[in-house]
């Protein structure tokens, strides 16, 4: 049984306090030490996915897919001494969003394929979400054979939103979850304060790690949830990741 921890968060690009939020982000990843790690808002030309793999004592792979223009979108980190089998492949979702997925062979002979990805993300557009996830969902079915699958990221819905209900009809089951017996309450707003920074909607949980084959979660829980010891109003981000350990059967 080959035993991983997985997370996903959603870093807000360059905007509010960035220069101070990167202290708490480099901190959180380096202490989170995951086997698999989706990022999404990164502005590939500041490195902002490189500088957390720096901060780490470990070797990354770092696998990017592009959303809206090549320089930003989500960012996928392999840790050492797992490997993706091949170049990620990217799915574009429209509105300025995407996907993008690899496959990892696991220790034990059994294959993972993890996929990370951003929905829309204004309020009233749920069916413009709804018809993402089926487009995700159609791409996830035409992968190739692996032993479980991996999605991960920010989908911007709330768990009981049309989107979420079809990953789940998909057969995933969010890690959270299955772990705790629910989704957690919220993982948008974190608390952070700046000037800039969104307020429209109501808190929710917006972030997860699905999951769907032969894997199980042992255990899932909120990281990079904690402000600056001497700063309330500084959060690493204005989400809240989500980190779970999970196993994946070996090959049969």
């Amino acid at each position: 049984m080959d035993r991983l921890l997985v997370a996903t968060l959603n870093i807000l690009n360059l905007a509010d306090r960035w220069d101070e939020r990167l202290t708490l982000l480099m901190a959180d990843t380096a202490a989170l030490r995951a086997d698999i790690l989706g990022l999404q808002e990164v502005v590939y030309v500041m490195q902002q996915d490189r500088l957390l793999a720096a901060g780490t004592p470990d070797r990354h792979e770092i696998h990017r897919g592009w959303a809206g223009r090549p320089e930003y979108g989500n960012s996928l980190l392999v840790r050492h001494p797992l490997a993706a089998a091949s170049p990620p492949e990217r799915l574009d979702l429209g509105l300025q969003r995407a996907a993008h997925r690899v496959v990892v062979p696991l220790p034990g002979g059994a294959t993972l394929l993890v996929a990370v990805t951003h929905l829309h993300h204004l309020r009233p557009d749920g069916s413009a979400r709804d018809g993402q996830t089926a487009t995700l969902l159609a791409w996830l079915d035409g992968a190739g054979p692996t032993t479980a699958q991996l999605l991960m990221g920010d989908f911007n819905a709330t768990p009981s939103e049309a989107a979420c209900d079809r990953i789940r009809a998909a057969g995933f089951r969010s890690a959270y979850a299955e772990a705790n017996g629910a989704d957690p309450a919220v993982t948008w707003p974190s608390g952070l304060q700046a000037p800039a920074i969104d307020t429209d909607g109501d808190p929710s949980c917006f972030d997860y790690i699905w999951l769907r084959g032969a894997a199980r979660t042992v255990e899932a829980r909120l990281w990079a949830a904690r402000p600056a010891a001497d700063d309330p109003t500084l959060y690493p981000s204005d989400h809240l990741g989500v980190a779970a350990t999970i196993e994946v059967e070996p090959s049969s």
